[in-house]
């Protein structure tokens, strides 16, 4: 168990290592296929580091695909009320587009407490979530030991806010979760760089996962 000291220190590296990226200008009408991205703790408004991937996707599919990103606070503290907002938001978001662009196939994508995010979405079964064909968690501080849609190395282990195991069973095809064995975050261990490294270790591997979801 960790004690309350080397977590406030893990976290205060975390914040330091924060990436920021641009706020994706909202786009609008019906595309084939819609992304929604939460970011990551401490990460400035837009999408995050996963944006890398959301621009993967995007270039490279034969599909039309728009984005949009969660507005909401990803603060470390306080981190519950941080992250129920996040899924308040998401939620918002997801609804509004699946009723306006019902044959639009939705995929959700979340780094760290974004990863947190988009499980608690689907564990609720919002509004929409029947829509969603594809799902990258990177770095979930919610992972589950075990799970079938596990990609990365901490298979034998949980993260530090383990939701219930098989609570996202119902979307297990439509997940990729990575999380690598000694990552602070997603695995209860001590490292915040196997944390931040996820995109640059798994990021095509995710695109391949999305395109191969929503049929290219």
């Amino acid at each position: 168990m960790l004690s309350n000291k080397t977590i406030f220190l893990a976290l205060s590296a975390f914040i330091v290592g924060a990436v920021a990226t641009p706020v994706p200008a909202p786009s609008s009408g019906c595309a084939d296929v819609h992304i929604i991205t939460a970011r990551a703790s401490t990460e400035s408004p837009g999408e995050g580091i996963i944006g890398d991937v959301v621009s993967g996707v995007v270039s490279r599919s034969k599909q039309t695909v728009s984005r949009e990103a969660v507005d909401y606070p990803a603060l470390l503290v306080p981190y519950e009320s941080s992250e129920a907002a996040g899924v308040a938001a998401m939620k918002v978001l997801l609804a509004r587009k699946t009723s306006a662009c019902p044959n639009t196939k939705i995929v959700l994508m979340g780094y760290s407490q974004g990863a947190h995010v988009s499980g608690d979405v689907l564990q609720a079964g919002a509004t929409g979530t029947n829509k969603v064909a594809a799902v990258v968690l990177m770095g979930d501080p919610a992972h589950v030991r075990g799970e079938s849609f596990q990609k990365g190395t901490a298979t034998l282990l949980n993260g530090l806010f383990a939701r219930r195991s098989g609570a996202l069973n119902a979307f297990a095809s439509k997940i990729a979760s990575y999380c690598d064995i000694g990552d602070l975050f997603c695995a209860s261990g001590t490292s915040t760089i196997i944390h931040l490294g996820y995109v640059t270790k798994y990021g095509t591997a995710a695109v391949s996962f999305v395109l191969n979801q929503i049929g290219g």
